[in-house]
Parts: structure tokens; sequence; C-alpha cells
């Protein structure tokens, strides 16, 4: 079908399962994957930050296309370059809150639904609800953002009372491009809840609404399918901080 930025082929509705057992990290071996961008934005988005320049100075550059000027005209908003409107940091740590700038403090505002995960997951007598959930897709702030969320909501679980699992509901997915690329993200994002609240990691599965194509990836995903995957690599996280912000990427080694 043509979609916003092309020709597709497309499916509605799939399903992956990921083993993160014994520290197992699933970076895809048929496939460059630069897990080190991957997870400068995962902690640009722990932050709750949605200025892009922060990523700039980090040498990412994954969301230039969504912060020029340009771009934001197209979608109506008048922030400076680099303003990226209430995207997915925004809801994770101050959803709802009215979005000003990302320059604005936002610190108690709207709801932090990351630390309640975390309160929730470190109380032995909690953390075995079935509404550990926390989502990026606000209807009220969808045209504030320079561009809607693509992964909208994550749902965390407890099994044995010691074992972290996470599912993931993404609405697009760019299947030669960005679903390595989430699919590392949210692997290192349980890693790291678990590692923080004293838990084991178990699995991150992973729900796609539509998974599709681009016409011009087709060629280069015919090849990748022929290639024999390595063993998935594993993943230290070196230092447990007493808050959830001040990791680093220094803090995360892969073997």
């Amino acid at each position: 079908e043509e979609g916003r930025n092309g020709y597709t082929k497309f499916i509605f509705g799939a399903a992956m399962s990921f083993s993160l057992e014994n520290n197992c990290i699933p970076l895809l071996t048929t496939k460059k994957v630069a897990w080190k961008t991957c997870l400068k934005e995962l902690l640009w988005f722990i932050h709750g930050d949605t200025n892009n320049e922060l990523l700039n100075k980090q040498n990412v550059n994954i969301w230039n296309g969504n912060a020029s000027q340009e771009y934001l005209e197209t979608r109506n908003l008048n922030y400076k370059p680099g303003d990226l409107g209430p995207i997915y940091g925004h809801q994770w740590r101050h959803f709802n809150a009215e979005y000003k700038d990302c320059d604005t403090n936002y610190e108690g505002k709207g709801v932090d639904q990351l630390a309640n995960i975390i309160s929730i997951l470190k109380n032995p007598s909690t953390r075995n609800s079935r509404r550990i959930i926390m989502t990026a897709w606000n209807p009220q702030q969808l045209d504030e953002m320079a561009l809607p969320p693509c992964h909208v909501l994550c749902q965390f679980n407890v099994t044995n009372n010691d074992t972290l699992s996470c599912s993931l509901y993404q609405r697009s997915g760019d299947v030669g491009l960005g679903v390595p690329f989430n699919i590392a993200s949210y692997s290192f994002l349980t890693h790291l809840i678990a590692k923080h609240c004293n838990l084991k990691p178990g699995q991150f599965i992973y729900f796609l609404g539509n998974a599709h194509i681009y016409d011009d990836h087709i060629s280069s995903l015919e090849s990748q399918i022929l290639r024999i995957p390595y063993k998935f690599p594993t993943l230290d996280i070196i230092n447990i901080k007493k808050d959830i912000n001040d990791y680093t990427v220094d803090d995360f080694k892969i073997n």
C-alpha cells in the first residue's frame, strides 16, 4: 500500500518473543544495530527529555528529520528547531502535563508513570499487579507532538515474585530499520528496571499492529534473511543507582 513515507508491504498483527534470561540481550546479529545510539535515546526518554539538541550533543541524530523548522511547520507547531513536543519522555514522566516547550521544568507535573512502576515493582506485596502499564499514547496531546508515538504501550509482569517480563504494543513498525532498534530498546529497559528493582529479567514480548517493509528495503532484507545468526550477546549493568535518572551509557556492558 502507499503510506505516509512511500510504498510498503505489510501485515497487520504480528508478534515475537525473546528470552532475557541469563542476561541475554537480543541485539540482532544479521545486521548492525547501533546499540549505543539506542541506549542514549532510551536514557533520554527516561529523563523525560524532548529536546533533540541533547541527543545531537551525544552524536545521536535519529530525530533530526522530525526536529527541523521545516518539518515542525508541516505539523503546525511553533516550537524552536529541536523541540519535539510532548513525545515519549514527557508522557513517561509527566503524562498529560501542559506542554510549553522543551526547556520548561515539569517536575511534579503530570503523572510520573515510570516512577509509579518502579515503586510498585520494588514492593513485594504489589509487584504481582496486572496494572503495571506505561503508555505514550495521549490523545489530548497528539497534535502537539512532532511525531505521534509508534511504540505506544508497554506492560510489566512479575512471575515467582522475582522475574520481570515486558510486553510492548507498537502500532506501526518499520521492519527493516525501526524494529531491530525497538527490540533492543525495550529489552534494555526491561533489564534496567529489573536490575534497579532487584529482579531477574525474564522475557520481552513484542506485538506489532502494522508491521511493514518499505519497497526500497526489500533487496537488503532478502540478503539479510540468508545470513546465519550468531548467539545473542549478554548484558551487564555494572552499577545500581538510587535514582533511575542517574544511569549512563557507561553503566551498560555488552559481552
